[in-house]
């Protein structure tokens, strides 16, 4: 049997603490000893808190009378599968028996700080002297991620901030079990050992569950001894498989997402938003929906109206009876965002990367070319939705949120309360692909349950997720080269990029609560390194450096899945792709000359070569090559760091291009989880196919023009690729979280496939683009 289940923040309970409540199969949910190995300030409230006959001893980990393992998970459960990782690594330290494993997601707390990330994005919360807090052990970034319960869940940082905390919690857990178990023996602890939820020693054995209270009793050790790490070897037929946790409730409809909560009393509300910029609501009929039945109320702001009804199709009639209109703003229109763009790549920008000695741009270059990326949309299933309720001067929230604690601040603020009186309660989101770093819909359910006096659940419909949700930034690129020496390989290397700084937009909107449009004012300006993350080649080359220009724009944009990297690498592996044709040399050898300094990735574009029997990419070939490389910070001083190798292979037809197969070779360091690696690589290859192939976002006169998914071009189960898989097992390396890899190779692999199947150079993404 799979593993217990999932336990859900109980809407009954009015404390910000999560309750016992739970949805466990095959396992009752019993009294508990709760085990965590982390630190964190005396006054903070742990967020776990037990009931009559449990034991608290910390963040992560409660085991119940009757067995039961319950893990906290901090992180945002998305599709990526972190309710089964953390749990995992948990499990596997304390020796549990994974069929009596539960997940309990926590409200955001002090308790489970995302040091790295906090560390990575100082820049956004701490511009004036980010290099102060840029180290994932810094006191400041420390004090920072504590305070604010900042617990993010993005880029990738899961497995670096939490693998070491759980694999602690774990271990300080098992040493107390064993150290109850071996006095009640009368045995030496060092005897004794752990196999599937029992203590064992001889013919002996105690399950977790009868030594829970004698454990609660005993101090957790100092340096609780870890177990020998076992990694997962992803083709190893010997493996210890990890059913994913979060399944059996997805298939059942247990599990909660944020439009299945219902509350007593509750009413539901839809919304209308301005085009972007400083619109403000300039008139509506509100007579025209008087005549809906249902309806309870209009509420208005100055930049948005809502309808609240006793159902959400009613609030959606009430609003298109009402006919709001909005005033104001300079519209934000795809063909003039491109002209500023072009003109914008034609002055000078701030090199925000370098390698090797400065020089000057342009000189000497023997080759350049120009690539447009317009803007992508995140295009998630769940459209934006909180449920709220304001009673007795406290607020509560049900919202699936990547940065919960600044969505929870800036909600409470909203309606004229400090976090300390309000909570947040985490449910599963129906994916985002970074769409729930934005909190809006958390700052508007607030503020229309003050002023409905109930409880009220906001749904955005799927037109004002497209018009409000910051997309991708576009992009206009330019990048030149010159080869060493007279040779092909590339001796200098210049990358300008014109784009809105979007991730000190993001940063301004999260860290500030700026609205959309204050944070594009903000960042005005100012360039922006962490949009550009991956900019620099991962290829020997004596002298490179990365400009950007940034450009003010009337459309707000944001973080996508993929972030600078899925830009980056589009240009770079393009742009490496032509130089390698114009050098005559085939691209695969052309790149491998140039990655002594890579092996990892060299040998991940080896394998992936023998994986689809490259034939050099030949003209008619349909074969394309790409590769990637990121990197992320972590605890240790070893970054983590993950490589991609993808053949794109495409069938050219009348006016129109197939992707046959998506072929890769991945190295994501030491695998926790093949099935979840394999899953995330996969889903990745298939959002960048889209991100090549459609998924693009065009505004006519501040409005989308696209409003639907079925518009976006998303590929279908029958569009979508034979996909295979090889992955380079690292053991001794840290791991790596894999979810944005294939987001950022499948784009470039897929346009140099078109050419060699075609001839014909594609620029632009989508690869169709028809203003480029």
């Amino acid at each position: 049997m799979a593993g217990s289940g999932l336990r859900h923040a109980d809407s009954r309970r009015r404390g910000p603490h999560v309750s016992r409540r739970g949805l466990l199969t095959g396992a009752a949910v019993g009294g508990g000893l709760l085990v965590g190995w982390l630190a964190w300030p005396s006054s903070e409230a742990a967020p776990l808190v037990p009931g009559p006959g449990e034991h608290a001893f910390g963040a992560w980990l409660m085991i119940g009378r009757d067995g039961v393992v319950t893990v906290a998970v901090p992180q945002l459960e998305m599709g990526q599968g972190v309710t089964t990782i953390l749990p995992q690594i948990v499990a596997t330290e304390l020796g549990a028996d994974w069929r009596l494993v539960a997940v309990q997601p926590t409200p955001p707390a002090g308790a489970y700080p995302n040091l790295p990330l906090a560390a990575a994005w100082a820049p956004l919360w701490m511009p004036m002297a980010p290099g102060l807090a840029g180290e994932a052990d810094s006191w400041l970034a420390q004090r920072f991620a504590r305070r604010t319960g900042f617990n993010a869940t993005a880029a990738g940082t899961t497995l670096a901030a939490y693998e070491e905390p759980c694999r602690l919690a774990g271990a300080t857990a098992r040493a107390m079990l064993v150290e109850a178990a071996a006095r009640r023996w009368g045995v030496p602890a060092t005897e004794c050992r752990v196999v599937s939820g029992r203590v064992v020693h001889g013919a002996r054995s105690l399950p977790f569950g009868a030594l829970a209270a004698e454990a609660a009793e005993l101090p957790p050790p100092d340096a609780p001894p870890l177990a020998p790490v076992s990694p997962q070897a992803a083709g190893d037929p010997a493996v210890i498989r990890y059913p994913r946790l979060d399944l059996p409730a997805k298939v059942t409809g247990a599990a909660l997402f944020a439009g299945d909560v219902r509350l007593p009393n509750m009413l539901f509300a839809s919304i209308r938003h301005g085009p972007p910029g400083r619109t403000r609501l300039a008139a509506f009929d509100a007579g025209a929906a008087g005549e809906i039945p249902g309806l309870v109320q209009v509420v208005q702001s100055r930049r948005w109206l809502a309808a609240v009804a006793d159902t959400w199709w009613a609030a959606e009639r009430a609003l298109d009876a009402m006919r709001p209109r909005f005033a104001g703003a300079v519209p934000a229109d795809s063909a003039a965002m491109h002209r500023t763009l072009e003109k914008a790549l034609a002055s000078e920008g701030e090199v925000v990367a370098r390698s090797g000695e400065p020089f000057t741009p342009g000189d000497g270059a023997e080759q350049t070319a120009t690539y447009r990326i317009a803007p992508a949309v995140h295009a998630a299933i769940e459209t934006a939705s909180a449920t709220a309720r304001l009673a007795n001067g406290r607020l509560e929230l049900w919202m699936a949120a990547q940065a919960p604690g600044a969505a929870l601040a800036a909600a409470a603020k909203a309606v004229g309360l400090s976090p300390a009186d309000a909570v947040l309660y985490p449910v599963f989101a129906g994916g985002s692909f970074d769409a729930r770093l934005d909190h809006t819909h958390a700052i508007e359910v607030a503020v229309i349950a003050s002023q409905v006096g109930r409880p009220v659940q906001l749904t955005w419909p799927r037109r004002q997720e497209m018009l409000a949700l910051p997309p991708r930034a576009p992009v206009h690129a330019r990048l030149s080269a010159t080869r060493a020496g007279g040779g092909a390989r590339i001796g200098r290397f210049h990358a300008r990029y014109a784009a809105p700084p979007w991730m000190r937009e993001t940063g301004h909107r999260l860290f500030d609560n700026y609205t959309a449009e204050a944070a594009i004012e903000a960042a005005q300006g100012v360039s922006d390194p962490l949009a550009l993350e991956g900019a620099l080649p991962p290829y020997a080359i004596s002298q490179a450096a990365v400009e950007h220009v940034p450009v003010a724009l009337p459309l707000p944009t944001g973080r996508l899945r993929g972030n600078g990297a899925a830009v980056t690498a589009f240009c770079t592996e393009c742009f490496v792709d032509e130089l390698a044709a114009a050098a005559n040399v085939e691209p695969l050898s052309y790149r491998v000359a140039m990655l002594g300094g890579e092996p990892r990735l060299a040998a991940c574009l080896l394998t992936v070569a023998n994986m689809a029997n490259w034939d050099g990419g030949q003209r008619n070939s349909g074969q394309g090559l790409a590769c990637v490389r990121m990197s992320l910070p972590v605890m240790q001083d070893q970054p983590a760091t993950g490589c991609i190798a993808c053949i794109a292979e495409v069938q050219a037809g009348e006016g129109t291009v197939q992707v046959r197969r998506l072929i890769a070779a991945v190295d994501v360091g030491r695998i926790i989880n093949p099935d979840i690696v394999r899953q995330q690589i996969e889903g990745g290859l298939i959002f960048g196919m889209a991100m090549a192939l459609g998924a693009a976002a065009r505004y006519d006169e501040g409005l989308p023009a696209t409003d639907r998914l079925a518009a976006l071009k998303i590929p279908s189960l029958a569009q979508s690729p034979e996909i295979m898989l090889q992955f380079i097992d690292q053991t001794d390396l840290p791991p790596f979280d894999p979810g944005e890899l294939g987001v950022a190779v499948a784009p470039p692999a897929i346009a140099n496939a078109v050419f060699s199947a075609t001839g014909q150079r594609l620029r632009s993404l989508p690869l169709w683009d028809s203003r480029s």
